[in-house]
Formats: structure tokens, C-alpha cells, sequence
């Protein structure tokens, strides 16, 4: 053994090796063992066994197993017909997506054995395989075990021929090619990326009208997925089984190249057909037998060599394009072109290296990384198509935004898979990105696993707060998109891209439903006397509307409980929810009386502009001081909304209410409060609306009460009392309803709650409410009052009362945006739209994000600029609206990816403002960094993988 030469070169070559291997991995050249575990299995699974890049990596070992058995298994056949039956069968089974294909089987079948209806898992955006699914495929694979035995069987097997059978599939095979490669190109907006297509819709502006326009290319896009989902796998299944290089048992080559070619053809359809067109062609080229490529390879390993060449020569070009790219980048920044310079025209003058690194990047498969984005170039390590470890979706720099993005993902969801089966986003294939724009969202579109009519994908959402580098490089995006779609009806008929040489080219628009976002500037509205006077008498209303509509519905829900429990019945009965904004237990929004509030409210006295505070300081100056009791007049307790707890307030904070000149309570002189006698209802119906009993207040002085008694408006009270529904099923609802409305016990029961809330949100003073007290009420700090305390210690009611102020604001900007209200069954149709249709409240509470996934048609929030010094509205509209989706060049994104990793990793440079993050209109690095995995990336919204069916 030591005088083997082979073993002392390579004793010499390791040695060598051995001494450069420090160097490498410091380079990040050297892949960690996961990756190169993982890399290898992906490169074998794709090239040598026909498979897929798979979407986790425990699918991705179970694959490769089962996979590999497969090949092994087929050696040992003994029979010809039986290896390609076998070959046929398994390669049509692995392609498909056999773990959601059992998992929606044992799902439908436990849904069917507890007597329910087989519904999808909340929130998944994923649709569930129907049986029609399961026959078509059972359908496809006794149509192919048959076409593959009997052509076997039965035809004659000879050298291929210009008139042999399988010359002659192999001509229908180049036309099938011609074919679809047209009807590919015309489903985008531009051919080849360069040419815009004179067929696609040039502008449109709806939803409606575009899809009028994209008709065609939808009956084309049908014809096309008929072509690659029937007629080619057929058609190549004849050539393979007409194939004299399987009557060769035994053979490690044959079991190797047609088990991958048997399964290519339904994992992988365009590329197989691509592959078998050029084997074909070259075998009717070369007539000549005796040459390497005829004698020594049978048509699977050709296949095989071919379609690793066809791999590797599209990865040269997307590395070739974007080391140019880089190179121009650099050049083309005035900032740092003195500093580049050298850098281009090194690599210029040493090219032939560059091209070499390129080659040996191309060869293993591996990232061309550029050093710090700069025109420096190093091979990273091999590394799996998903370039970051762990499972996809499961990390994500989560805030508050994240809600719109998970709101119009199943909405996506279904919009790509009517472009995929199209093929309005080019050929598919694991690792392609893609990157859709709408006003300041950025979806970024990743193809993790690809099959026989279904693909598997990854959707990440980017930060909606935009940095002076994200804004940079969206108005590029949209400038690329606009160039594309929004192009005039007179423009040129085959106009050229202008943005060629971008990572991003533009490919379709998506229709999706989703939330639009509009901000308006309310000065005028706001702070109009007029419309604040108004305000006041349609915030009587409002709440008269809101309690009896709210007792209406609390008496049904009693009612069906008593008929529930007279059948003997146990049954879990839920109050019906109120479309309230801030919860009772938010500190920031409906703390009604602590030191912060007070701080806010004192500048209400000279009717200065709202100071909202929301920091941590300011939360925790309200603390109990233990032994300090301080008898001052005018001081008052803090109490927290929904918690009865008190505290006694800090010194800085009484001299603060001092100075706020609330009265101090004389207790010799105290006015008689307003005292309500339990006195029974003159209608025996009375009792279906009559308010909880704790809702009864005598909190007021008399004085009060009577003074505001004026302000009630008893004919809205009658008009929304006969519009009431729950009296509709009684025989004599109209001779009911009078009875109520003759009942004054009730309707005096109904003015002490109205006044008493209409009084805790005006305060102490009965004036025309300023701008600063309607933006503080609406986030839910109430002024000071005496019924205040008694409000506060009843959430619900106070919930009523924050909704009905927040209604009434809405109806005054409404009033001036689109005219006054004419009469009270205007006013009740408005109110009622707001109930079902509005969520009204702040961006900030929870149910603004429940109200969200629920797809409200409409949110509305009101707040305030510091900046400008205005009050905003923010109103967000549900309705189907057009995503521009273009494709990224995928090397150019998995280059920026390897040196954001060795940049962090290796060369541990961390800083906030380094080069490499800045922003690019060509590169789009700072994009690019965003949507790579947590930590090194910052995605807000991270999808699971989505499984797209493609039927």
C-alpha cells in the first residue's frame, strides 16, 4: 500500500491541502458539516435522482431515503417490464405531495367520522385536496402504468432513426417545446426580460378592468397548464419507454439515469422536457455510432449530463450577470467611486480569475459572495437552496404590522396560484424569489419545493416603517414596476425594458384582497366651532342608539337562556361582543384619573394642543407611598378602569390637581344627589330594555341631572324604539312598542344613564369641546368629573360610552365629507353601517388587529402629527387591489445573503451603517438584507410553508 502512486499524489495533494485549510475557513470557504450534509443531499437528490429541493429538511432525508431505495430497488427487478412499471409508478408517486396529500386524507376522514363537515385548520391559507384531486391523479397513474407496459411490450426496440418510433416522439417533444416556451413568454410583460410583450394589458387602473384585459391570457395560460400537466409527461413516458437502453438489466447506469428520468418528467415537466429535446436532437445530429457520447451512455445518463449542463450554465449566467451588476454599482456611486475604482479596474485587468472563480462557484453550486457588496469576489461555501438553517417561518421580528401582512396572505395565496399554473411567473423552480410591491408593502416570494401540480413557497413581509435606505430603494421598485404596468394606451407597441440590468424584472399583477391605507388631514373638521357644536347633540343620540340597541340584544341573549334552560338544556352562552375599541385593561388608553392624566388634562385649561404620554416614566409615577396620607382638599384617588383597587397618589401629582383647580367638597354643603326610587314599569314589555341595575346612577346633583334631562331627545328615543327587532316576533309589536315608549320609568332610567355618560365625557364644564379634548376622550383618558369614578367601576358601560363618542366623530367628519344628515332613518342607517361595517378605535388596541383577521370592510383612527401639528384620520379600506410581482435574479440574492452571513459570522462587523446594508437602486441590498432569517434578517412577517396546488 505504500508504494501505491495514486495513494502517495494524494498524500502529496492533501498536504498541501492541509496547510491552505486555516486560510479557507477563515475565508468562509469551508462549509459547516450541517451544510455540507445537506448541500449533498439536495445536489443528489435533484441531479442523480430526479427529485426536488425540499421545503424542510426532515422531508428533504426522508426524500433522499426513500428516493435512493427506489434506484436500488429497480437494480434488482428481474424482468424488463417490471423495472419500467416500477420506475414509472414510483417516479409519478415521489413527485407528487404525498405528506399534505395524507394529511388532507386523515383530516377529511376524521372530520366525516364525527359527523362534520372536513373544514380547514384556522388560519391556514392552504386549500385542502378534494376528491376530484385524488381520482385525476389515481386517473394519471393507470394511464401511465398502461401507456409504459404496453409501448414496452409491444413496440420494437432499434437505434434511434430518423423514421424509428422514438425519433418520431422526439419530434412531437421539439413542437410540445416550441410550444410552451411561446405560450410561457407571453404570460409575462416582458419577453426574455428585455422586450415588453404587445399582448399584456399596458395600463390598468382596477381590478375589473384588468382582469377584462388578462382574459386571453388566462384561456392561454389553461391550454398551457393542459399541455404541461397531460400531454408532455405522456408524450416523454413514450420516448423512455420506446428506449433500447433498457433491455440492459443490471446495469448500475440504467437504473440510475432512468429512475431519474422517470421521475423528472412529473417532478420537474419543463426542464425534463427540455432535457429530452436536446438528447433527442443530438442523437438525430450525430449519426455517427462510434463516438463517446453514442457508445459508452445510454440515454438515462444522458439525460442525467444534460440536465446538470442545463443547471450549471443557467447558475454561469446569473453569476456572470451579477458580478457585472456589482461592478456596475460600484462604479455608478458618486460617493464611493474614487474608493472603487481600483477595485474595477482590477477586476477588469485580472478578468480570467474573475471568470474563474465564477466557474468553480458555478461547478459546486455554491453563492459567489462579494466582499462587503464591493467588486471582491470569493466562492462562499456550498450551502442548500434555503441558505439559512432551521425551519422556514418560524422566525420573524414581529410588531404591529405584521397583521396586515398575515391578512393578505390567503388572499395571495390563491392569486399565485392561478398565475403559477398560467405561468404568468416564468418557470418555476426551488430557490427562485420574487418580490411584490402595493403603496408600503414588500412581499418577498420564495420557491422552496417544487412537484407535479403543486409548488411550495415561503412569504415574508418587510417593515412598513420606512428608513431613508428602504425608501430609497422602494422608489426604485416602484419606479421598475411603473415602467412596466403603467404604461400610456398611445406608447410603443414593443417598447425595451429600461431597467435591464436591475436584480428585479417585472412579471405580472397579482389582483389580491387586502387592506388600502389612506391618511387625511382633518384641519377644518376637527377644529370647526360649528361642527363641535353639532357634535354635542349628536353624541345624546348616539348613546341613546348604543344603550338600547345593546339592552335589545342582552335581552334576546337572557331569553334564549331561560328557553335553554327550561329544555333542560346545558349550553355555554356568550354575550354578544361589543365593537369597542381600547380593552379596559390598557393603561396607555383608559386610565380615566392617574398623575398622567392629570399632567395631560392641565393643559386643557388654556385649550392648548393634546400631550399624550405614553412612556414608561410617566406609567409609573402612580404608585402607593406607604405611610404617607395626605388629607388635601380637592385630591382625588386613582382608580384604573376595571380594577377597583385605589391608590393614593404621589405629592407631585396633588399639587397638581390643586393647581388644576378641581372643587373641594365641602361635606356640611353637599348638594342632594339625584335619587332614583326603584319604582316598578308601567309595561309589562318594559323589562326586555330595561338597564342593568348597577347602571342606575345618582352620582349627579339634581341641579345637573335637570339641566341636562333638556338635552334628551325623546322623539330619537320613540324612532329608535320602534326600529328596535326584538319585538318583531311578538303578534302585536306596534301596540308593544307604544306601551314602551308611554313607560317614563324606563325613559328615566335611560336619561340618568345617557346624562351621566354624556356628562363624564364633557367634564366638569358643559362647553364646546376643543380638539385636544376629542383626541384624548377618544383614546379613552375622560376629563374629570363627578361621575367619573362611578363610570370607570362599570367597563361595560363605559366601553358604550367610549364606542359612542368615537361614533359620533366619525358621523361629524362624514357629515362634512359627504353631506348633512337628512333624517333620523339616515342617521339610524349610518349608525348601523358603523356597528357591522366600522371598526372605530386606535391603530393601537388589540381588537384594531382582531377587527383585521376578521376583514372589517372598514378601520377608522383618528390621531394627531406632533410634527405638522395637525390631527389625522387613518382609514383603512378592504377591496381587491393589484400587487405588482417581479422576478429577482436568485444568484444575486444568495450573494448578498453568503456575505451578509460571512460578514456578521466571520468578520464579525456588526455596525448599523455598514456598506453593505446601504442602500442600491441596482443591487437592492438593503431589501435583500431585510428579508434574509432572523437574526442576521428582519422580516415582520414570516409565512410556514404554503403548499400551492397547481390543478
Amino acid at each position: 500500500m505504500v508504494n501505491v502512486p495514486v495513494l502517495e499524489q494524494m498524500n502529496q495533494i492533501l498536504h498541501i491541502l492541509f496547510i491552505f485549510l486555516p486560510f479557507l475557513w477563515a475565508l468562509g470557504t469551508l462549509p459547516p458539516p450541517d451544510a455540507l450534509f445537506l448541500w449533498a443531499m439536495e445536489q443528489v437528490l435533484e441531479f442523480g435522482l430526479g427529485g426536488s429541493s425540499m421545503s424542510t429538511h426532515l422531508r428533504l432525508l426522508i426524500m433522499f431515503i426513500i428516493s435512493t431505495g427506489t434506484a436500488v430497488t429497480s437494480y434488482f427487478i428481474p424482468s424488463t417490464v417490471g423495472v419500467v412499471l416500477f420506475m414509472t409508478g414510483l417516479g409519478f408517486l415521489l413527485s407528487l405531495n404525498l405528506s399534505e396529500m395524507v394529511f388532507g386524507f386523515k383530516h377529511s376522514v376524521t372530520g366525516h367520522r364525527v359527523g362534520t363537515k372536513s373544514k380547514a385548520l384556522p388560519n391556514s391559507s392552504e386549500k385542502q385536496f378534494t376528491w376530484k384531486e385524488y381520482l385525476f391523479y389515481s386517473i394519471v397513474l393507470v394511464l401511465a402504468l398502461l401507456e409504459t407496459g404496453l409501448l414496452h411490450h409491444f413496440a420494437g426496440f432499434s437505434q434511434i432513426s430518423k423514421n424509428s418510433p422514438q425519433a418520431i416522439v422526439g419530434y412531437i417533444l421539439m413542437i410540445l417545446f416550441i410550444i410552451l416556451w411561446i405560450l410561457k413568454e407571453i404570460q409575462s410583460v416582458y419577453i426574455f426580460g428585455i422586450f415588453r410583450n404587445p399582448i399584456y394589458p399596458k395600463h390598468a387602473q382596477t381590478v375589473t378592468l384588468f382582469l377584462e384585459k388578462q382574459t386571453k391570457l388566462m384561456k392561454i395560460g389553461v391550454v398551457r397548464r393542459i399541455l404541461i400537466n397531460l400531454v408532455s409527461p405522456f408524450a416523454m413516458i413514450a420516448f423512455l419507454s420506446l428506449d433500447s437502453s433498457l433491455q440492459g438489466l443490471h446495469s448500475v447506469s440504467v437504473s440510475i439515469g432512468f429512475t431519474r428520468a422517470f421521475r423528472m418528467v412529473w417532478q420537474n415537466t419543463e426542464n425534463a422536457l427540455l432535457e429530452t429535446v436536446i438528447v433527442s436532437a443530438v442523437h438525430l445530429l450525430i449519426s455517427n455510432t462510434d463516438i463517446w457520447w453514442n457508445r459508452n451512455l445510454d440515454t438515462g445518463i444522458r439525460l442525467l449530463l444534460v440536465g446538470i449542463m442545463r443547471d450549471r450554465l443557467i447558475q454561469f449566467i446569473s453569476k456572470l450577470q451579477f458580478a457585472v451588476t456589482v461592478l456596475l454599482a460600484s462604479w455608478t456611486e458618486k460617493k464611493r467611486r474614487k474608493s472603487t475604482t481600483t477595485l474595477c479596474v482590477l477586476n477588469i485587468v485580472f478578468s480570467p480569475f474573475m471568470l474563474v472563480f465564477i466557474v468553480f462557484s458555478t461547478l459546486l453550486s455554491s453563492p459567489l459572495l462579494p466582499l462587503f457588496t464591493l467588486p471582491l469576489f470569493l466562492v462562499g461555501f456550498p450551502r442548500p437552496i434555503q441558505s439559512w438553517p432551521g425551519v422556514v417561518g418560524t422566525t420573524a421580528c414581529v410588531c404591529a404590522d405584521t397583521v396586515y401582512y398575515y391578512q393578505m396572505v390567503p388572499s395571495l395565496n390563491t392569486a399565485l396560484q392561478s398565475a403559477m399554473a398560467a405561468g404568468s411567473l416564468g418557470l418555476l423552480l426551488p430557490g427562485s424569489h420574487y418580490l411584490g410591491r402595493f403603496q408600503d408593502r414588500l412581499i418577498w416570494i420564495m420557491i422552496l419545493e417544487c412537484g407535479y401540480t403543486y409548488c411550495c413557497i415561503n412569504i415574508k413581509g418587510l417593515e412598513l416603517q420606512e428608513t431613508s435606505c428602504h425608501t430609497a430603494e422602494a422608489r426604485r421598485v416602484d419606479e421598475v414596476f411603473e415602467g412596466a404596468f403603467e404604461q400610456e394606451e398611445y406608447a410603443r407597441v414593443c417598447s425595451i425594458n429600461e431597467h435591464f440590468g436591475n436584480v428585479l424584472t417585472p412579471y405580472t399583477v397579482l389582483p389580491v384582497k387586502l387592506y388600502s391605507d389612506a391618511r387625511n388631514v382633518l384641519s377644518g373638521i376637527i377644529d370647526s366651532h360649528d361642527n363641535l357644536k353639532e357634535f354635542k347633540g349628536d353624541l345624546v343620540k348616539v348613546l341613546v342608539w348604543i344603550l338600547l340597541q345593546y339592552c335589545s340584544r342582552r335581552s334576546n341573549v337572557q331569553e334564549n337562556v331561560h328557553k335553554t334552560e327550561n329544555k333542560g338544556k346545558a349550553s355555554l352562552i356568550i354575550l354578544p361582543a361589543l365593537n369597542t375599541s381600547p380593552q379596559t385593561e390598557s393603561p396607555e388608553d383608559t386610565d380615566s384619573l392617574n398623575s398622567e392624566n392629570l399632567d395631560d388634562w392641565s393643559d386643557d385649561v388654556f385649550g392648548e394642543e393634546p400631550t399624550i404620554k405614553k412612556g414608561k416614566e410617566e406609567r409609573d409615577q402612580l404608585k402607593v407611598l406607604p405611610g404617607i396620607n395626605l388629607p388635601i382638599p380637592g385630591s382625588v384617588e386613582s382608580q384604573r378602569v376595571g380594577k377597583h383597587s385605589a391608590g393614593t397618589v404621589t405629592e407631585n401629582s396633588l399639587y397638581q390637581a390643586v393647581a388644576l383647580g378641581y372643587p373641594a367638597t365641602d361635606k356640611g354643603k353637599q348638594e342632594a344627589m339625584a335619587y332614583i326610587p326603584l319604582m316598578e314599569f308601567s309595561c309589562s314589555h318594559s323589562h326586555l330594555l330595561s338597564l342593568p341595575e348597577e347602571w342606575i346612577s345618582n352620582c349627579l346633583p339634581n341641579s345637573k341631572v335637570k339641566e341636562m334631562s333638556s338635552l334628551f331627545p325623546e322623539d330619537w328615543y320613540h324612532f329608535v324604539l320602534r326600529q328596535l327587532e326584538c319585538f318583531h316576533s311578538e303578534e302585536n309589536a306596534a301596540d308593544v312598542v307604544e306601551e314602551i315608549a308611554k313607560d317614563r320609568v324606563l325613559k328615566d332610567f335611560y336619561v340618568h344613564a345617557v346624562m351621566t355618560c354624556y356628562f363624564s365625557l364633557f367634564g366638569v364644564d358643559n362647553m364646546i369641546p376643543s380638539p385636544g379634548h376629542i383626541l384624548r376622550v377618544y383614546s379613552g383618558v375622560f376629563p374629570w368629573s363627578l361621575a367619573l369614578d362611578w363610570l370607570t367601576e362599570k367597563p361595560e358601560l363605559f366601553q358604550l360610552a367610549l364606542k359612542a363618542f368615537r361614533y359620533t366623530l366619525k358621523l361629524m367628519i362624514d357629515k362634512v365629507s359627504l353631506g348633512p344628515i337628512e333624517d333620523f332613518k339616515e342617521l339610524t342607517n349610518c349608525l348601523e353601517e358603523y356597528e357591522s361595517d366600522w371598526y372605530i378605535g386606535l391603530v393601537s388596541d388589540e381588537k384594531w388587529k382582531e377587527a383585521i383577521l376578521q376583514e372589517k370592510p372598514y378601520l377608522f383612527s383618528l390621531g394627531y402629527d406632533p410634527n405638522m401639528g395637525v390631527y389625522t384620520g387613518r382609514v383603512l379600506t378592504l377591496q381587491e387591489l393589484l400587487i405588482q410581482v417581479g422576478k429577482l435574479n436568485a444568484e444575486a440574492v444568495r450573494g448578498q445573503w453568503a456575505n451578509l452571513s460571512w460578514e456578521l459570522l466571520y468578520a464579525t462587523n456588526d455596525d448599523e451603517e455598514r456598506y453593505s446594508i446601504q442602500a442600491h437602486p441596482l443591487l437592492l441590498r438593503n431589501l435583500t438584507v431585510q428579508a434574509a432569517d432572523p437574526p442576521l434578517g428582519y422580516p415582520i412577517y414570516s409565512s410556514k410553508p404554503l403548499h400551492i396546488h397547481l390543478f
